[in-house]
């Protein structure tokens, strides 16, 4: 089978097209630094509580490995592709309000972005980390499966 020239240059432009939205996780780290992305919100847990639950949080939702920046409050990781999504790219801010409360920033972006969904919204990173704040205030462990 024989690709025409045109046909080669019209799956270049759309590979080239494709490859200039990919998201990678500096652009989560760009995002947040600049205030143009991410979700907040405040929880009544330690900080060390904030840091374990946001990481259970992207493990239930499928994450792959957790990269850790606990120095400078933040985390980082990605989910691969599945059926209706090309992956995210995500990441995790943690800052102590006071001993007892905690600001939990997140920011999730498509690994592709002219794909339609994703495999993590923020809107769900917080309802799962509530959810998992109520096991934490219950005195019971996390799951290793999201409930």
């Amino acid at each position: 089978m024989t690709i025409t020239k045109k046909y080669m240059n019209s799956l270049l432009a759309v590979f080239i097209l494709a490859l200039s939205g990919c998201s990678t996780m500096q652009d989560v780290v760009k995002a947040k630094e600049s205030g143009s992305e991410g979700t907040t919100q405040s929880y009544q847990v330690t900080e060390n509580q904030a840091w374990d639950i946001a990481k259970t949080v992207f493990r239930w939702e499928g994450s792959d490995a957790i990269e850790e920046h606990k120095d400078q409050h933040y985390m980082l990781t990605s989910s691969g592709m599945n059926m209706v999504s090309y992956g995210a790219v995500m990441g995790a801010w943690i800052t102590p309000i006071n001993d007892l409360d905690t600001k939990v920033t997140v920011v999730t972006k498509r690994r592709l972005t002219l794909n339609v969904a994703t495999t993590l919204t923020e809107s769900t990173f917080h309802r799962r980390f509530a959810q998992a704040v109520e096991i934490v205030k219950k005195g019971k462990p996390l799951p290793a499966s999201a409930p």
